[in-house]
């Protein structure tokens, strides 16, 4: 195994929803990891919804994910799972016949780490997002071994949501290493005390920190978003866990 592989750091976004900006956070992150002057790369191992661009099947989010690195994985690895149908991603798979398998998208992300320093993997859709009849994007995150961020559409609701979805990670024996609030909602009502409850639950159930608040953004720019991202202490976690592995 390389030094590059031993030494490579890796986590999975996921979400409260799907919608809820979970790929322009991790666009975010990437912008972020790059400005610290580290070889970042993304992983998006299931996407549904493609469509073809001079020969080849592309998806909205993983092309996203690819312009806000600076290390470019094949898309083989990058994507393993690229499917036509933009649904669920069980529905669309068993639409073309292809089987989900996570030992295979594990062994991508085996590649992936060594090729780049950090990786960062998004989910699909929610946190228990159906893969195959019997496994979901939760078991792909345990299989993945990885500590999971967590993205909070900021939207009414969303506290039930964010704290369903980080009981559900700490049930399956996962690092919470912290949270981020999207101000997807911009009319949103009652905004920062959502956020200060959410805050103080995840913190004091988890030890899980807010790592920033992205603020509602036209256009949207991961650039400015990273700036309001506390990548240090995320790093800082993120090398913690690598080293109890």
């Amino acid at each position: 195994m390389s030094s590059t592989s031993q030494n490579a750091l890796s986590l999975f976004i996921t979400g409260t929803d799907t919608e809820i900006g979970k790929t322009f956070v991790s666009a975010a992150l990437l912008r972020g990891f790059v400005r610290e002057g580290l070889q970042a790369a993304a992983m998006k191992p299931v996407a549904a919804g493609a469509f073809e661009l001079d020969g080849a099947l592309h998806n909205e989010d993983a092309d996203q994910l690819d312009a806000a690195s600076n290390v470019l994985l094949p898309p083989e690895i990058r994507t393993p799972y690229l499917l036509k149908e933009p649904a669920a991603p069980h529905i669309a798979a068993a639409l073309e016949n292809v089987t989900l398998d996570l030992g295979h998208i594990v062994d991508c992300h085996a590649q992936a780490l060594k090729r780049a320093e950090i990786v960062v993997v998004e989910g699909v859709g929610g946190f228990r997002v159906p893969l195959t009849a019997a496994q979901d994007t939760a078991d792909l995150a345990v299989a993945l071994e990885l500590p999971v961020v967590l993205v909070v559409g900021m939207r009414l609701g969303c506290i039930s949501h964010a704290l369903l979805t980080a009981e559900a990670i700490a049930a399956r024996g996962l690092t919470l290493a912290g949270w981020v609030a999207n101000r997807i909602d911009p009319d949103m009502t009652f905004p920062d005390e959502n956020i200060a409850s959410i805050r103080e639950h995840l913190a004091r159930a988890y030890d899980a920190p807010l790592l920033g608040i992205v603020p509602h953004l036209n256009p949207a720019s991961p650039e400015l978003a990273a700036e309001q991202l506390d990548i240090n202490r995320l790093l800082q976690t993120l090398r913690h866990a690598h080293a109890q592995r």
